[in-house]
């Protein structure tokens, strides 16, 4: 869309005040989370808060959101433990729990406006790796499928694989989202096939053109959310 949120071009929603969408990732010194894991955990909390009803209509969390997603759409992880943890914790927003990963998302912020209790958590660390290889994707449920030429940090791909799943979100019916919900948000995260990377960023599905504020170059393609209501 020539108005797209996440596309480097100028456009409308740059003159917009600018929000963030903090998520913050726990990570035990000893005990980190799967990478894989990690990823589809935070792809579910930024689904987790669009489908909250603190975010809809006269709800606590919803002017943000609506100023949120009127400009430039800007997700941060930071990572965590534990003091850290519990004082983030401590702050509203909700917890996503997967296999083995924490995150929490909170209400968007101001660009430089974060509680203190998040400014000082750290977005380098983020690198995790997964112990196995992460299964087959179930072809019946949303895949968010990453750039397989592309070298993200973990940090960086939760981000991204949060900016496929809202894309999704936008692209599906209420009816579609009310089951996808009431389902609990199921979604895998995989890199694609190298061989059919291309296939995929031209098949119509949501595609994620990344801004480029951070470690890859602007206009990158980093995400394409293949959800089945929307093949």
């Amino acid at each position: 869309m020539s108005d797209s949120p996440f596309r480097s071009e100028p456009s409308a929603r740059d003159h917009a005040p600018q929000f963030v969408l903090p998520l913050v990732v726990r990570i035990e010194r000893g005990d980190p989370p799967a990478r894989t894991d990690a990823l589809e955990t935070a792809a579910r909390a930024v689904l987790v808060m669009l489908g909250d009803p603190r975010s809809a209509g006269d709800g606590e969390w919803a002017q943000a959101m609506r100023d949120w997603q009127d400009a430039r759409i800007r997700k941060v992880v930071r990572r965590a433990r534990g003091a850290e943890w519990r004082r983030a914790e401590a702050l509203a927003g909700i917890t996503v729990t997967g296999k083995s990963a924490q995150v929490r998302v909170f209400p968007p912020v101001p660009l430089d406006g974060w509680p203190k209790d998040l400014a000082r958590l750290q977005v380098s660390g983020t690198d995790l790796d997964d112990p196995e290889p992460p299964v087959a994707a179930d072809p019946s449920a949303p895949v968010l499928w990453l750039n397989p030429d592309l070298d993200m940090s973990a940090g960086k791909a939760m981000a991204q694989a949060g900016h496929g799943a809202q894309l999704a979100w936008w692209e599906l019916s209420d009816e579609e989202r009310a089951d996808w919900r009431d389902a609990g948000f199921p979604l895998a995260v995989r890199t694609a096939d190298p061989g059919r990377w291309g296939e995929l960023t031209r098949s119509g599905l949501p595609l994620v053109r990344d801004a480029g504020f951070t470690e890859i170059a602007p206009g990158s393609c980093t995400v394409v959310a293949d959800h089945p209501a929307l093949r």
